[in-house]
């Protein structure tokens, strides 16, 4: 969830100064790196749907790759938040900011024309420091069967995240420099203020503008119109109005062997996008479930929930950075060959302050990720009761698909899931799948409030398509 709201004022910025990539996926994966695509040449569903599901457990070959796998990603999750320090230390350790500030002063007289020199070399600078990490990163995937993308496709696609990196980044130091020359006592909150449309306006043209650059979108009508008739009624079995022109089919099977579905967007822009790799490799009883999950963020109004909490988090960081940038310049600034906060010079220090603080931080923002997740596979146990057969095993099916295709780890270690996990883990979301039964004694879900006894009357197993009903028997 902390991925769709990477937009807001903490996130936003540190994304202008790292070049992260600007993805919304929020598929219901149990953490940031999944592992290994076992199934990558199948052209079918991975778990039938007659196949029962009591527990997630993977083959002895596959069982020690994803362990092998999850070790490596946890050493990397920490490794390299630690590397990114490090490159902000080395540029104020080695004065690349001020040689970059020099410059720029010395071709322009004008404040705003020098942000146009100084921050693309310095952005630019840090994440060519940190591409190391990327290129480790996408050829452990690779290797992995994770990622089918070849090198040439990945540079591009570097290179398009770096040319929006730099636009966006340049607009935000400039905006901050002139916040702080305004005023340096209350500028953080200026400037905290300033980004708030400013990454709302970023979250609503992300999938209008951004992620079009990336990967192709078509209407889902128009790819698979039966899916998205099961996925109407799902929608109405909920009380949402969600129309066709709002769910879209992503082309992922050219870059990914992940199974993803997400929602993105804000207002007029909000949409649920599935990938074809989830279509490929799931029954559409499965699909739909995973929709469910998806369509909870969106009832649940997780996105704004995420923006406002960020959004708090983000003010409390900008208020930390002001208090300690003052300290840190007065004790190393002059060594470091920088005026004051309000020198250009000062950001790669701003920057090493929020990175610590994004750091720390991320632990508690994983945390209210797993809860909006958990609160997401509810949902969808809850609006497809009544709608798919079994619908607590169909959820543990699809589970079970992601954490094969993904070679998810069966045994993640509390350490990890508390530092790294976005989501739950893959063991704790099959269980949770195949206990939650709030109808069992004459109960109602929390979410979805249907009748009792809805899972057994003919008004309801009338709605279910005929199409539903023969997967899950098949």
């Amino acid at each position: 969830m902390a991925a769709i709201c990477a937009g807001l004022a903490l996130l936003l910025f540190a994304a202008a100064a790292r070049g992260q990539q600007s993805a919304n996926a929020e598929a219901p994966q149990q953490s940031a790196h999944p592992g290994q695509n076992a199934t990558a040449g199948n052209s079918g569903p991975v778990t039938p749907a007659n196949r029962v599901v009591t527990s997630y457990t993977l083959p002895p070959p596959l069982y020690r790759k994803a362990r092998d796998l999850s070790r490596i990603f946890f050493a990397f999750d920490l490794i390299s938040g630690l590397y990114a320090l490090l490159v902000f230390w080395l540029i104020l350790h080695w004065k690349i900011a001020p040689k970059y500030r020099d410059w720029a002063e010395s071709v322009f007289r004008y404040r705003a024309a020098q942000a146009v020199i100084f921050a693309p070399l310095l952005l630019l600078t840090i994440d060519v420091f940190e591409l190391p990490v990327g290129i480790f990163e996408q050829a452990e995937l690779r290797r992995y069967g994770l990622s089918v993308q070849g090198w040439a496709s990945w540079s591009a696609d570097w290179g398009k995240q770096e040319i929006l990196t730099l636009i966006l980044g340049t607009i935000l130091v400039a905006i901050l420099y002139a916040i702080i020359r305004k005023s340096l006592r209350r500028w953080w909150v200026c400037f905290w203020l300033v980004t708030l449309p400013i990454a709302a306006f970023l979250i609503f043209l992300q999938p209008l503008v951004v992620d079009p650059l990336f990967h192709k979108f078509e209407p889902l009508q128009q790819k698979d119109a039966a899916l998205t008739a099961q996925l109407e009624k799902m929608a109405r079995h909920a009380g949402v109005n969600i129309p066709p022109s709002r769910m879209y089919w992503m082309e992922a099977s050219d870059k990914s062997a992940e199974l993803n579905a997400y929602v993105t967007g804000l207002g007029s822009s909000k949409r649920i996008v599935v990938w074809d790799t989830t279509i490929a490799k799931m029954t559409t009883p499965q699909i739909v479930f995973v929709a469910g999950h998806e369509m909870g963020h969106y009832v649940l109004h997780h996105v704004p929930k995420g923006a406002a909490i960020l959004a708090g988090g983000s003010f409390v960081g900008f208020f930390l950075v002001y208090a300690c940038a003052g300290w840190m310049l007065r004790r190393w600034g002059e060594g470091w060959h920088i005026r004051g906060v309000d020198d250009w010079a000062s950001l790669p220090a701003l920057l090493l302050l929020l990175g610590i603080l994004s750091f720390i931080g991320e632990p508690i923002a994983n945390a209210v990720s797993r809860h909006f997740e958990h609160q997401a596979d509810q949902f969808g146990l809850e609006v497809t009761h009544g709608l798919t057969p079994d619908s607590g095993e169909i959820a543990a099916q699809s589970f079970e698909t992601i954490g094969i295709v993904d070679l998810a780890d069966p045994r993640p270690s509390e350490i990890q899931i508390i530092l790294t996990y976005d989501h739950p883990s893959l063991p704790e979301r099959i269980h949770f799948a195949l206990t939650y039964d709030p109808w069992m004694h004459g109960g109602r879900g929390e979410f979805v409030h249907w009748p009792v006894g809805v899972a057994r009357s003919d008004e309801v197993q009338e709605q279910v398509p005929p199409s539903v009903a023969r997967a899950a028997r098949d």
